[in-house]
């Protein structure tokens, strides 16, 4: 089982500790296409009281993305999706007390976002399609996530897919890095994820999960996002994505033992329970701390 380091990822309102335990990300898209709510909240007062919702569920953070990038999905103009997100962000501006990541590869949509609120910067291209968003990070002091993506949304996943799945993803996020390190954003504040299911077969999705190990190698924090996806149903017989649940609690325990910092999820409260067991796993000393005081 693989030890994760602990690092501090510094938000205009707190410091977060990363490597104690399992932060919980909640999923929160604002889109007609999200291949899982997508459609469900587009409306600002129910993405509002979605967002309560899952802070009230036991999310440590909540990721807010107003672009689907599902399989097959087209893009959206800057103006729409800042249609989406920004009056969501207003609304939740002094109601919502954990932070808010905005998922986005789009710098005008980043800047928008951290001038309302946004405390994290989420861009699952790596900083492909707009390598200006990690000036916005430097210029905001916030973290920014860097996602590998193979191809893009509309088609990703029709191959080819990459011979050596662990190679093309490390080499593609080492890319990345370069251009958040040269751009000026700290090495601290960097939290790189393996885009599980973005570019990638079945088995390619599966042998990331497990050598995660090698990917801390590069030295950053790990995100990882397999709620739900359909790597998840093919092994579970073509499963809808809301029958996907158990099969992701398995995800969510194998990315916490292989030293995933965050994970990204679609139901958070029992995620949250799977990710507080994963821990105790992995620091059965500071479970017992925990049991003792819980008496």
């Amino acid at each position: 089982m693989f030890r994760r380091r602990k690092f501090h990822l510094r938000l205009p309102s707190r410091t977060l500790v990363l490597g104690e335990r399992t932060l919980v990300m909640g999923i929160l898209n604002i889109t007609p296409d999200s291949f899982s709510d997508g459609g469900l909240f587009q409306d600002p007062d129910a993405a509002v009281a979605r967002a309560l919702e899952i802070e009230r569920a036991g999310a440590d953070l909540i990721d807010i993305g107003g672009e689907s990038t599902r399989p097959g999905s087209e893009g959206v103009s800057t103006d729409e999706e800042l249609r989406r997100v920004l009056p969501v962000l207003k609304k939740l501006r002094g109601r919502l007390k954990i932070p808010i990541s905005i998922d986005t590869s789009k710098s005008q949509v980043a800047e928008a976002a951290a001038d309302v609120g946004a405390e994290i910067l989420n861009d699952v291209t790596g900083l492909r399609v707009d390598p200006r968003l990690a000036e916005v990070a430097r210029r905001s002091k916030l973290p920014l996530i860097l996602m590998h993506m193979r191809g893009e949304p509309r088609t990703m996943q029709k191959g080819p897919f990459a011979r050596n799945i662990l190679r093309d993803v490390t080499a593609a996020l080492r890319r990345s890095l370069g251009v958040a390190r040269r751009a000026g954003v700290p090495k601290s504040q960097i939290v790189l994820d393996p885009g599980l299911g973005f570019g990638k077969s079945v088995a390619q999705s599966y042998e990331l999960l497990a050598r995660l190990p090698e990917i801390a190698r590069l030295g950053f924090p790990l995100l990882v996002g397999a709620s739900r996806k359909s790597f998840i149903g093919r092994v579970l017989g073509n499963a809808p994505q809301n029958e996907r649940v158990w099969g992701t609690a398995a995800t969510v325990a194998a990315a916490i033992l292989g030293g995933a910092h965050m994970v990204r999820v679609h139901d958070v409260a029992e995620m949250v329970q799977v990710a507080r067991v994963a821990d105790a796993v992995v620091d059965p000393e500071r479970a017992a701390n925990l049991a003792a005081k819980s008496k």
